[in-house]
């Protein structure tokens, strides 16, 4: 377990020196503490700085990545995010991570892609089959079955996903390179799009028939 908390350890310090590459704007001070708006009633690209002279420890840090989720729902996987909505001092920064539980016989992240990260995860516990789809007209599988201290990384935007194989938990963390990547499920996005798509529009894009589509559209 020492070996892997070093693993963990070089991990997160290789992330920081992504920040080269990351794609949030270069602060021009020392950091920028997010102010959240709960309302909503302003919008800006990011969020607001709080003067730094009012920053606090607790604006970078972030407590709980240690517990085991639950993964009692209908893939058997629970996300732990830590991004600029979780810590504010991740503003501009360019980094998040999150904490990955995959319950035994099938715990499934489903294909889903990050809009604006690139992500890196390391593997502590059990065995996850993982792999990305790259862009058309290839649409080639590049996959891999990841062990205790294993690394793989999913480029920015590519479809992904991760897959418990095996009869064990599985606990993976990962690294992203912006304080608030987001997520598309792609399952959700396109069956539960809220209006919903057009059915016949589905059954024509997948070759579906139209009443499966609206099955479906139910499920999510």
């Amino acid at each position: 377990m020492e070996a892997l908390q070093i693993i963990v350890s070089i991990f997160i310090l290789a992330l920081a020196s992504s920040l080269t590459f990351a794609s949030d704007p270069s602060p021009l001070q020392d950091f920028c503490v997010a102010i959240n708006d709960p309302k909503g009633s302003v919008f800006v690209n990011g969020k607001f700085c709080k003067d730094a002279k009012l920053a606090k420890a607790d604006d970078f840090y972030f407590s709980g990545l240690h517990i085991r989720k639950n993964t009692s729902n209908i893939f058997g996987s629970t996300v732990t995010p830590v991004n600029v909505a979780q810590m504010p001092g991740l503003h501009t920064l360019g980094i998040s991570m999150v904490r990955i539980d995959y319950a035994p016989y099938g715990g499934l992240n489903p294909p889903h892609t990050h809009p604006r990260a690139s992500e890196i995860l390391v593997v502590l516990e059990g065995t996850l089959h993982v792999g990305f789809v790259t862009s058309n007209p290839d649409n080639r599988l590049i996959s891999k079955v990841l062990y205790p201290g294993d690394v793989f990384v999913f480029p920015v935007g590519l479809i992904h996903f991760q897959y418990n194989i095996g009869n064990t938990y599985v606990v993976a963390f990962a690294g992203l390179s912006s304080e608030n990547p987001r997520v598309i499920t792609i399952a959700n996005a396109v069956f539960g799009s809220n209006p919903s798509i057009n059915a016949d529009i589905l059954a024509k894009a997948f070759n579906l028939d139209w009443k499966m589509v609206k099955n479906l559209q139910f499920e999510f």
